[in-house]
Formats: C-alpha cells, structure tokens, sequence
C-alpha cells in the first residue's frame, strides 16, 4: 500500500511540473504574441513598393536596323546562408580570387573577408562587384566556385537590368543623342524621352535580416509598360558615307574647326544623313550639332536666294547683262570685292563667277528705296523660317530689316551676297531643296513613326509647309542657273559624265564678335559651303557641306573645301542607290536583250527564264557531253543557242568570255595560258579554230565594257 501512495504522489509531482511547463509556455505566447511581438516580425521582416524600370524603346535607323537600343546587363547578388558551411570553407578562396580577377576592384583578401562577414550577420541579398555584367560575362560569372552550384545551393541572385547601347557606335551620334547624369537629354533620346522611357511598375519587396531588400516571391504587382520603338528617316549607308567624307576631308587640314553635311530627300524633306564633326583634341568627333544649332552669315550659296528673289519679282531673266567692271564697286560705306575683273556678263554667268559686285548692283538697282520689298520676299520664301523641327537645338534664324537696329545703308546689298543675315546650314538645304522640288519646301524632319511591338501607333511622314515658295517656272530657272554653276562656274570640278549636279559654292568671314569684326592682327576666320542636288535632271536628292576654319591668313574656300565632300557623297549615293535602275521583280521584264556569249547552257537558260527572255536552241544535241552553248542574235534580233564542242583538236574561241570561263576551257583541254588587262576576253592569240598541241601556250587581252 505504501508503495502506491508513493507511485501516486510522484505522478501527481509530475502534473504539477507538466502544468507548470504548459503555464510557462502559454506565458511566453502571450507575452510575445501580445506585450512584446518578435523582431522578426517588427523589424526583421518589413514590406515596401519598388519600382520596376521599363525597358526604354529602341530608336531606329529607316529600314529598321537599331541605331540605339536597350541591352538587357545583369547585377549579381548572393545569398551568403544558402551553401553549407564546407562547401563555403572549401571554396570561398577560389571564389574570392575569381571575382578579384573578373571585377578587378578589390583584392582576393577584401572579397573574402566581405563574404565572410556576410554569412556571419546572415546576409541574403549581398551585392557582387562594382558594376553590371552582360551576358557573357554573367555565363562566366555562374562557372565560378559556390556560384556554380546554383541558386539553390550556391546562392548566386542575378538581377536584369538594362543599358543604352549604340550598335553602330557613334554614327549620327548627336542625332541620335543621349540622357546625361543629370537627366538631361539631347537629339532624338532628349525630344523623345516620354515616349522612349514606357510607363514603370511596381512589385513589393521584403527586407531581409541585415537590412538587404529583395522581391517578395507570390505577390502581384503592375508589369511595367515598355516604351515605344521610334523610327527614323536615317539611312545608315547614306550617314556612314557623309561622316567618311566629312572625316577625311577635315583630317587634310591644319586648322578646321569641324564640319556638317546633311543629305535631304527631295520629294520628301527626310534627312537621311546628318553629320557633325567638331575638332576634339587630335581628332574630331559627334559633339556639336552645326546642321542645326549654329546659325551663321552664309556666303554666296545666299545668292542663290537674291536670284529667286529678282526673277520671282519679274525684275531679271538669266540672259540678262551685268557688268562686273573691274571686280570692285562701292556702296553705303562698303566695298565688294571679286576675285577677278568679270566685265560684262549676263546673270546665270554672274552666279556660275559668284560675282559679289554683280549680286549686289543687282540687288540695289532693283530694291533701293524698296528694301522692305526685297525682305518680303525672303520672308515669302520661307528664307529662316522656324522649323519647330522633331528634335532640340534648333537655332533661330534671321532675316533683319528696315528698322531693326542691325540695318544699315549697306545691309540691302550685303544681304543680297549672304551677310547681315544669320542661316543655319539646314535652313540653306531646305531652300535648295524646294527649288530641286519645283518651289514646294518640305518641312525637313527626322522621325518617321512611332512603334509599339512592330505596329505604328503614330505616323508623322513628309509634310509640306504652306505654299510655294515661287512658281515652277522660277525654280525651273534657278536650278537651269545652279547647273550653269557645275559646267563652267567656281563649282565645275563637280562635273562628271554620270550624273549631272547642280549647286552653289559659297566662302564667308565669320566674325569674331565686338568691335572686332572679321579680322583681328591679321587672322580671318572662314566658314566654306557646298550646297546643290543631283541628278540635276531629275532631282532625287540635296545635300549641304559646310566647314569652318580657325583663325588662318589664308584662304579657304567652298570650292575647294566643301565641294569635294559633297561630291564624295554623291557619287556614293549614286552608284549604290536603285533610285536610277529599275529593279527587277516577278512581274518586270528586261526592256533590252542582255549581251551574250558562250557559257554553262544550264547557267544561261536559268539567266534568262529569270528576266524572261525566249530564246532558240538551234543544233544541240544529247552528245553535248561538255554542257556549253554558244549565243548568238540573228538579223531578227532572235537569241539562238547553238552547239558548242570542247573536244576536237581545233582551238576554241573564248573571246567575250569571262576569264573565269576561258580558263576553264583552255586549261581543261591541255593548254596553258597567260593574260593581260581584265574584264572580258577581247582576242586570243592563237585565233579560234587553230590546230594547236596540247601544252601549247594561248595569250589572251582582256578589257573592261567601257561604260556608255
């Protein structure tokens, strides 16, 4: 009996405890729950919205190949408590020593001692390095030790982000443009930045134990709106051939300041090419917009605006005289100067000479006392008027008047030869342009559309500005004149048998400012211009040429220093454009009958079932072993293909063969060859049908088609 009573006070001792243990526990529940919550969930573990950054839209080149675009670039975190404590003894040199070696920031020793001290404090979103890494940088990055296991286990984060990337560089670099550090854009990126920079989105994100934030995993957020694609009128052959030209033209100088050269389309305004160099250091680079940000006195290519002025009023025909005298002639406290005595001449002569003392009698005898005539019709012209144009930097032009406190006696004639009024070079283009157009200006711009996923979501496209700008008859006149100009005037070195060019060089003093004027202890500063349109004939294209000197006691002229970049231009855009050929297509057919000769029966017939042309085979038979024909036109004008034997003893003819195919054939049948010139076989010595051994030597003359 005394041994139960004892079993029952020790189970009853034991209820007491496991009473006083529960008591306890519900305690501390309470206490934590209601008095004192838990760090973890106060302090440890709290929530905030993040932004997410939308992907910036690309910017495009005319026929859709990126001019600048987002790359997706990674951050790289590590949740330091994942891998197990050996794994992270084992390798944590190596890894440290890694990414010492792939950052180059930091010291191996700095690296690990960093990480070490992350896994002891628990940190779970530590960031990696001093910079973001692309793709194949982020490949190489998971191949390093602990990293290579993974998220899992190795605790490597990858984050994506984006960068701005330039695939071609810095071609149309300042059109194309930029946002700086501050947030303040230029070009194409600083105009259309609401557009290109979407709409963000948010996610919530938790912060972790040691103060690292990182996405909350399961909780919705709002996706981001990428930003639209925009697409411009930029032709990216057209401004690598502008900026070459430009480049090697500046690189022959001793002191140019820089340079532009814009290319227009003529019947619709768009710039395809847009250059601008501006001497940096020892070299030249995209940091100063010319085209459109520097309005300046433009010299005689302004002449071509009094011409159109004096035969839109009716006042001059191109056969009429002007006498130059002796190449000088004072007016309103000025002289103007030519470069030689041109005497009597008629007007298309005195533009094609760029007489400044024809341009200014002309300019006075017709509008002394009538100034405000002469303003009103450049203001007619649109001569200076605002463009309000798709991107920034557009400098103001002037057209001064009476008036203003910067006319004088002398402004009338000073303007009529391109000073006392300010142009920038794309206000002088869009002139030339329209008078290539027949007297409609385009409105120049430089953005086609707006694009989201592929589909346009806003057109802009060509658009002219209100009214011509003189009548047909006037601008038919004034490019007769600027041809007038490329076949006997300053710009005849621009004439070639290919194409005609019409234009206008011009040679201005650029002030130095103050009281100064145009020259100071002897040095001048020059600004050189080319601007004109070709095929003269059939204008398809205008473009513009300026360059600026530093001081210098030289000349420097437009001639000489603009002209061959413009032309350099042109005869690219020409002999690589199908602006001039008509292209063949499933439907066209070739208008004339293509030369002839002999060749691979297989390879001609495919040649001319493509361009649809019929033609006879006369005389081939199922023994033509080699599978050559020889073409020939009858009296009909019929294309006959006839029997062509390699393997007689007789000499074959090769003449109007390619070398390729001559050689095939001599050397096939045992012959050796040599050759002279290139292009095709023009004589064979022995002649065809000769009876000739085999190892016997055949001298060929080869030469270029000459071009009609």
């Amino acid at each position: 009996m005394e041994k139960i009573d004892r079993i029952f006070k020790n189970m009853a001792l034991l209820y007491k405890l496991f009473v006083l243990i529960a008591v306890a526990v519900v305690g501390k529940i309470v206490y934590l729950q209601f008095i004192n919550p838990t760090d973890t969930k106060a302090v440890d573990i709290a929530y905030k919205e993040e932004t997410i950054e939308a992907i910036r839209g690309d910017i495009l080149a005319r026929d859709g190949r990126p001019m600048a675009t987002s790359v997706p670039y990674y951050q790289i975190r590590m949740d330091c408590t994942v891998s197990n404590q050996d794994t992270f003894n084992k390798y944590i040199d190596a890894l440290s020593k890694s990414l010492a070696s792939f950052y180059k920031n930091k010291k191996a020793s700095e690296y690990k001692k960093e990480l070490v001290k992350a896994r002891k404090e628990g940190k779970r979103y530590k960031t990696i390095g001093n910079r973001l890494v692309d793709y194949a940088e982020l490949a190489e990055i998971k191949k390093f030790p602990i990293f290579r296991l993974g998220a899992n286990r190795g605790g490597i984060i990858v984050e994506q982000k984006y960068k701005r990337n330039n695939p071609y560089g810095r071609l149309a670099y300042r059109t194309i443009g930029f946002i700086n550090t501050e947030g303040v854009g230029v070009g194409i990126e600083g105009t259309c930045d609401y557009y290109l920079k979407g709409t963000p989105g948010k996610q919530t994100i938790q912060k972790m134990l040691g103060g690292e934030w990182r996405p909350v995993t399961g909780v919705e957020g709002i996706a981001p709106k990428d930003g639209y694609d925009i697409q411009t009128t930029i032709d990216i052959e057209i401004q690598e051939a502008a900026e070459k030209a430009l480049r090697e033209q500046l690189a022959k100088g001793m002191n140019i300041e820089g340079g532009t050269a814009i290319v227009m389309e003529v019947a619709t305004g768009a710039v395809r090419a847009i250059a601008n160099m501006k001497k940096m250091g020892n070299g030249y680079d995209e940091s100063y917009n010319y085209a459109i940000g520097d309005a300046t006195e433009p010299g005689s290519v302004f002449k071509l605006m009094t011409l159109v002025a004096l035969l839109e009023d009716g006042h001059v025909t191109l056969d009429d005289p002007i006498d130059g005298g002796n190449g000088k002639w004072s007016y309103g406290g000025h002289t103007y100067s030519d470069t030689h005595a041109y005497g009597m001449m008629d007007v298309k002569t005195a533009l094609a000479k760029s007489s400044n003392v024809a341009f200014a009698k002309l300019a006075t005898h017709y509008y002394e006392g009538k100034e405000q005539q002469y303003v009103d019709r450049l203001n007619s012209m649109k001569v200076g008027e605002r463009f309000n144009l798709d991107i920034q930097g557009e400098a103001r032009s002037s057209i001064y008047g009476p008036g203003d406190a910067m006319w004088s006696r002398s402004s009338l004639s000073s303007m009529a030869i391109g000073y006392a009024t300010l142009l920038t070079p794309l206000h002088t283009l869009t002139f030339y342009n329209a008078i290539a157009n027949d007297g409609k200006m385009m409105k120049p711009y430089f953005i086609e559309n707006y694009q989201e996923n592929g589909e346009v979501v806003k057109d802009f496209g060509p658009q002219e500005m209100s009214g011509s700008i003189c009548s047909k008859e006037t601008a038919r006149e004034a490019r007769k004149a600027l041809m007038h100009v490329v076949e006997v005037g300053t710009g005849k070195f621009m004439k070639n048998d290919k194409y005609k060019i019409g234009g206008k060089t011009g040679t201005s003093r650029i002030a130095f400012g103050g009281k100064i004027g145009y020259e100071k202890n002897g040095f001048r500063r020059y600004q050189a211009s080319f601007a004109g349109f070709f095929p003269a004939d059939n204008p398809k294209y205008s473009a513009i040429v300026v360059l600026y000197s530093g001081e210098t006691r030289g000349n420097f002229y437009g001639g000489s220093w603009a002209g061959p970049v413009f032309k350099q231009i042109a005869d690219h855009i020409y002999s690589t454009s199908n602006d001039w050929e008509p292209v063949l297509d499933g439907k066209k057919r070739c208008g004339s009958k293509p030369h002839l000769a002999t060749g691979r029966l297989d390879a001609q017939d495919k040649v001319l079932q493509e361009l649809g042309i019929e033609y006879e085979k006369i005389d081939i038979s199922e023994s033509n072993s080699s599978g050559w024909a020889e073409f020939k036109k009858d009296t009909s004008g019929r294309i006959l293909a006839m029997n062509f034997s390699t393997d007689n003893d007789s000499l074959v003819n090769v003449v109007n063969m390619g070398l390729k195919d001559a050689l095939y054939l001599l050397e096939n049948n045992g012959y050796k060859v040599t050759f002279e010139g290139y292009g095709k076989v023009v004589s064979q010595e022995p002649a065809a049908g000769t009876k000739l051994e085999r190892g016997s030597t055949i001298k060929l003359i080869l030469k270029e088609n000459e071009t009609k």
